[in-house]
């Protein structure tokens, strides 16, 4: 397919496409992941007292909010991007928000207040509309990976996206190493510094990919972007019935990226609850995931190019499983490390076997539209994800049990998640790879369509 497009891709627009994972990550490792949690369950403490609970609480909120306004805007943006064929606009005017918005956080100190309201609201607000920024980027960028790739790559090609992503983690990690070292664990000058490092490598990244011409059809000529986005929706929804596999599949996708998302926001705050992590102690902890996450990308796009992208996927999945299962049952520090291990190398195995996958599905001719609809499963599941975590340590605290439970029961919640998406996924059919231009063929020796 790929000798057929008007604007052929090339090694430097590649390169371009993996840096900009590499560039965004630093927000992941830092903001969401890392650090950010713990300072923003620290300042809600110093206002509630209440052992961490409401910090908890509110943190899943943050992501839950976030995913409500993306999981909204994300599939019309795509279908608008699709037909402008202004992906890369859409992209820059995301980052700049989550950066910007990120670094503002550089000015969240603890004890102060501004206008008269507390800084743990500020926080929050602020890192809500980063997040939104980082969150409605993603749909575009992942819009350039047919673009950028074969039927017969795309599986390595998602892979080293998400290789070079953890290696920005790795560096970021390292700046954020020195600069509590420096600085101390209670200093917000490793937000500004993730921040910069974003700007720094986002800018070659987006000057090197390239938009493709737009896609409008003669029924469109003439209709509002909003109209547009919300009839290519319409239109997108009633065809996933065309592709065999795909709306089980999604189901799927819907369950364990819930689960996924969950575990990111949450294992900061659970390693430093449930494990007695220190901050230093944390960062170290993430390299480790991260040291495990690169090879594993690496790993699983290959093999996920020699067996199909379906079993690659059931594997990572099941290590995800056993990760959680030691995570729950595991007492001692050294538990943690190696949930770290065995988490890292199931964590960017999954999401890009899970992109390559669904890329596998969609037409050529539907990129931005069908993965902004790929984009709003996963952001619905992230609504309800977080909520879930939350809800259940709130139910906890109110059943009198300690934060270590809490944050037990929560994560056997989550498990649960995982379990029952990998039997789901027993059920897809593996699309054939080459078949997805008008309807996605099925091998015959895979298990029948659920309907």
């Amino acid at each position: 397919m790929a000798e057929e497009r008007e604007i052929p891709t090339d090694r430097k627009e590649q390169i371009s496409w993996y840096l900009y994972d590499f560039a965004n990550t630093s927000f992941t490792v830092l903001m969401v992941t890392a650090l950010f949690p713990i300072y923003f369950r620290n300042l809600v403490t110093q206002a509630f007292n209440d052992g961490g609970f409401m910090g908890s609480v509110l943190w899943g909120y943050a992501g839950s909010v976030t995913m409500i306004v993306i999981a909204i805007s994300s599939p019309i943006l795509g279908a608008i991007a699709d037909y402008s064929g202004s992906k890369k606009k859409f992209l820059i005017i995301y980052t700049v928000l989550c950066i910007y918005f990120n670094a503002l956080l550089y000015f969240a100190v603890p004890n102060s207040t501004a206008f008269g309201i507390p800084i743990w609201v500020w926080t929050f607000v602020l890192f809500i509309i980063a997040n939104i920024g980082f969150q409605g980027a993603l749909p575009f960028y992942n819009a350039w990976l047919p673009e950028i790739s074969t039927d017969e790559n795309i599986g390595r090609i998602g892979g080293y996206g998400f290789a070079a992503g953890y290696v920005g983690a790795m560096l970021t990690i390292i700046i954020a190493l020195v600069s509590v070292s420096i600085f101390g664990t209670n200093s917000t000058v490793p937000f500004l510094l993730g921040a910069l490092f974003f700007l720094v490598f986002a800018v070659p990244s987006i000057w090197g990919l390239k938009n493709r011409p737009a896609t409008a059809t003669a029924d469109e000529l003439g209709k509002s972007y909003i109209s547009i986005g919300f009839n290519r929706i319409a239109r997108t929804v009633r065809q996933l019935k065309d592709f065999q596999g795909m709306r089980l599949y999604l189901v799927s996708y819907f369950l364990f990226s819930n689960a996924i998302t969950t575990v990111i926001y949450f294992a900061a705050l659970f390693g430093e609850t449930v494990y007695a992590f220190s901050i230093t102690d944390i960062l170290l902890f993430f390299a480790v995931t991260q040291l495990a996450a690169i090879p594993g990308a690496f790993i699983f796009g290959y093999v996920a190019d020699r067996i199909k992208t379906k079993p690659t996927l059931m594997i990572t999945l099941a290590i995800w499983v056993v990760a959680l299962v030691i995570a729950y049952l595991g007492t001692s520090q050294i538990v943690w490390w190696i949930v770290g291990l065995i988490a890292g190398v199931g964590m960017g195995s999954a999401q890009s076997t899970a992109r390559s996958m669904y890329g596998q599905y969609i037409p050529e001719r539907k990129k931005s539209e069908m993965f902004g609809f790929f984009a709003l499963t996963g952001k619905f599941a992230a609504i309800l994800g977080p909520f879930i975590f939350s809800a259940v340590v709130s139910w906890s605290q109110a059943m009198g049990l300690g934060i270590e439970i809490a944050y037990r029961n929560a994560l056997l919640s989550i498990l649960v998640l995982f379990v029952v998406s990998l039997l789901i996924l027993v059920k897809v059919r593996q699309p054939v790879k080459g078949g997805s231009e008008v309807k996605v063929q099925v091998e015959d020796d895979i298990v029948p369509p659920v309907v």
